[in-house]
This record gives C-alpha cells, sequence and structure tokens, in this order.
C-alpha cells in the first residue's frame, strides 16, 4: 500500500509538473500572441497615421491651390473693375472733346456782346475743371519734339521758327487720361 501511495503521490506530482509546464507553455504563447498581436496593432496604427498625413497633405494642398485661385480671381476682378471704369470714363471724354473743340472755337470768334462773351467764358472755365477733375490732361504738342505715341503727324513745313523733327503746328488739341492716350494731337512737323 505503500508503494500505491508512493505512485499515487508520484502520479499526482507528474501531473502538477504537466500542469505546470502547460500553464507556462500557454503563458509563452499568451505573452508572444499579446507581442504578435502589438506588432500588428502598430502596424495599422503607424498605416492609418501614413493614410491620415497623406489626406492632410492633400487637403492642404487643395486648400492653397484653392486660396491662389481665389486672391487670382480677387485681384482681376478689381483690374477688370478699374479698366472697365477707365474705358468708360475714356468714351465718355471722347464724346465730349468734340464739344469742347467746339466750345473753344466758338470763344476765338468776335463777339459785340460782352456779357455773352463772359459767360462762354464762365462756362469754359467749368468745363475745363471737369477735365482737371477727371484726370484729363492736354498732350504737349507745340514746340515739343515730334513723339509718334502722342503726335498725329499730317503735314511737315520747311522754314519755320522750330528745330526740325519738333512740333511747329497743332491742327487738334490731343487728350490723355491719366496715361492712356484718348485722342493724339493733329499736328505739323518741321523738317
Amino acid at each position: 500500500m505503500e508503494e500505491n501511495k508512493n505512485l499515487e503521490a508520484e502520479l499526482e506530482e507528474a501531473a502538477e509538473d504537466a500542469d505546470e509546464e502547460t500553464a507556462a507553455d500557454e503563458g509563452t504563447a499568451d505573452t508572444s500572441l499579446d507581442e504578435d498581436d502589438a506588432v500588428s496593432e502598430y502596424n495599422d496604427t503607424a498605416s492609418q497615421y501614413e493614410e491620415l498625413e497623406e489626406k492632410l497633405s492633400e487637403a492642404n494642398d487643395k486648400y492653397l491651390r484653392l486660396f491662389a485661385e481665389f486672391d487670382n480671381y480677387r485681384k482681376r476682378t478689381a483690374k477688370e473693375k478699374t479698366e472697365t471704369y477707365q474705358n468708360a470714363s475714356v468714351q465718355c471724354i471722347e464724346k465730349l472733346l468734340t464739344v469742347i473743340d467746339s466750345f473753344e472755337r466758338s470763344l476765338e470768334a468776335d463777339c459785340s456782346d460782352e456779357n455773352f462773351k463772359n459767360g462762354m467764358q464762365l462756362i469754359w472755365g467749368q468745363l475745363q475743371n471737369f477735365m482737371t477733375q477727371m484726370n484729363v490732361t492736354e498732350v504737349e504738342a507745340l514746340g515739343a519734339e515730334f513723339d509718334p505715341n502722342v503726335h498725329n503727324a499730317i503735314q511737315q513745313q520747311d522754314g519755320t521758327d522750330y528745330a526740325s523733327n519738333h512740333v511747329c503746328a497743332v491742327f487738334q488739341k490731343g487728350y490723355m487720361l491719366g496715361d492712356k492716350l484718348i485722342r493724339p494731337a493733329m499736328v505739323a512737323v518741321a523738317v
């Protein structure tokens, strides 16, 4: 019986050892499974992070492009607005120039009624004030060197008191609106 007891004790010991080994093997397996899970989770997180960085980069690029497009649009519309205003002003002044030319010629005519002449002078002053306010200036012509950009030469004259290639007569005044030519001066050039 003692042998049976010894045998039973040995069996129990062997069973306990087997349980401990199994538990140790399971712990090792659990540890290796935990490490594999952690590595896999890290890789998933890293790939998600990279995807988010790419999306952020794309969104940032789209934002910068959209901002640049909007800035260009804003500048273009501001320029178009300025040009439209200037073109409308040029067209208005162009139509008015024939009236101003006629008015100026009428002032040079002889008039016996002094009150009428004074009234015409006052109106002429108002027209000139309007032209100044609109930033319209007369093209420098008489005595100036001929410039094909602002002068329209319709005649050449010999024997004048002016130097060669200088304007010696003005047939029609030229005007500019700011730095834009409205009408060139019609001139004669000394040879």
